[in-house]
């Protein structure tokens, strides 16, 4: 399976970008600036007419140029009508940090973008995700700040986790410790893409010499 519009993507549209510096989708948008992301970036603010010196979108319909992934930080109420926008703008990947979904019981909605997918040939990690880093390609879509959290260097180590929890620690502590990471991928409710895809994937990066995978439980080592 081929997830390199993921990790690798030449645009990327922030949906629920935002000006307030508190917000999730704020500090995503900075993210991605600060860790010298050189593709494209959309913020998708319908309030906002730009945010941190970039031009704002109120809709991905709105942009004419080729979105390669979205990342959808909005309220969950909104969720399902955003992923059928990056349907009709035919967005092929989608990271989905937005909870508020089967974790709290609201099943109802992840069956209806569960739908929307298998619909429009959407590809989906998450909902409920801390986000994705690939050292390589300067993608970070994690949501916490990066003087909250730092980020390892470049290196040969890819981390796959469910748990948001443990994957913020675990960049912690190899960033303190000095380890090099190619690639973290925090999936959290697995709609779609799961830890067997991103296993699949990582066997056949060229960046990644080894493989962790954190359940709740233990570590796998690959």
């Amino acid at each position: 399976m081929n997830l390199d519009r993921f990790f690798r993507p030449k645009s990327i549209a922030i949906i629920g970008a935002s000006r307030d510096t508190n917000k999730v989708g704020h500090v995503i948008l900075k993210n991605l600036i600060d860790s010298g992301f050189k593709g494209k970036l959309y913020p998708i603010n319908p309030k906002a007419d730009e945010i941190l010196g970039i031009k704002c979108y109120k809709s991905v319909l709105d942009i004419r140029s080729e979105i390669e992934m979205a990342v959808v930080a909005v309220p969950a109420q909104f969720a399902v009508d955003v992923v059928k926008q990056c349907g009709a703008k035919e967005i092929e990947a989608i990271a989905m940090v937005t909870a508020g979904f089967a974790e709290v019981g609201n099943k109802k909605a992840e069956d209806e973008i569960k739908r929307i997918l298998k619909k429009e040939q959407i590809r989906l990690i998450g909902p409920n995700m801390l986000g994705l880093l690939d050292a390589h390609s300067n993608l970070d879509t994690i949501f916490l700040p990066r003087l909250r959290l730092t980020r390892p260097h470049a290196g040969g180590i890819s981390f796959v986790c469910q748990s948001g929890a443990v994957a913020s620690a675990m960049l912690d502590l190899a960033a303190t410790q000095g380890y090099g990471f190619s690639k973290f991928i925090s999936y959290g409710n697995a709609l779609d893409l799961n830890e067997s895809d991103f296993i699949e994937y990582l066997g056949k990066d060229k960046t990644t010499k080894e493989q962790l995978i954190a359940s709740e439980r233990s570590f796998l080592r690959i």
